[in-house]
């Protein structure tokens, strides 16, 4: 299993009237720690769009189970769980409050495609190399 944890603070301009994060904002919450994942893996979404890949997200799960508010410190968590092999790498994504206490738990699938085509292709080569010696 690979693991990462990022961190964000929660902007003003994502909070609703109640000053609590609009759901909506979870999916940006989890993108943050899946883009800092790839980089402590040595790979950017602009290397590998560069190098004829894309990475859309084709299923977005999430729960939340606490509010986050205005200026809170969130811990996102980061953890791909089992080796992609073929066209597709989830992630298992948390986000805690400065307590530690977990605020939303999702689980997000991203397709590899070729990008000149849109076709799935397998796990480029050095992904796969770089996360093999996690599992």
């Amino acid at each position: 299993m690979y693991q990462s944890t990022t961190q964000t603070r929660v902007r003003y301009a994502e909070t609703d009237q109640m000053n609590v994060v609009y759901y909506g904002n979870y999916a940006q919450y989890f993108e943050i720690g899946r883009v800092e994942t790839m980089r402590e893996l040595g790979f950017t979404y602009k290397r590998m769009e560069d190098e004829g890949v894309i990475m859309p997200v084709v299923e977005l799960h999430t729960r939340f189970l606490r509010p986050a508010t205005y200026d809170d410190l969130l811990t996102i968590k980061t953890q791909i769980r089992s080796l992609p092999t073929s066209y597709h790498i989830e992630f298992f994504q948390d986000v805690f409050n400065e307590e530690n206490k977990i605020l939303a738990a999702g689980r997000v699938v991203l397709y590899f495609l070729k990008k000149e085509t849109w076709k799935r292709i397998n796990i480029p080569d050095d992904l796969r190399e770089a996360l093999t010696k996690y599992f």
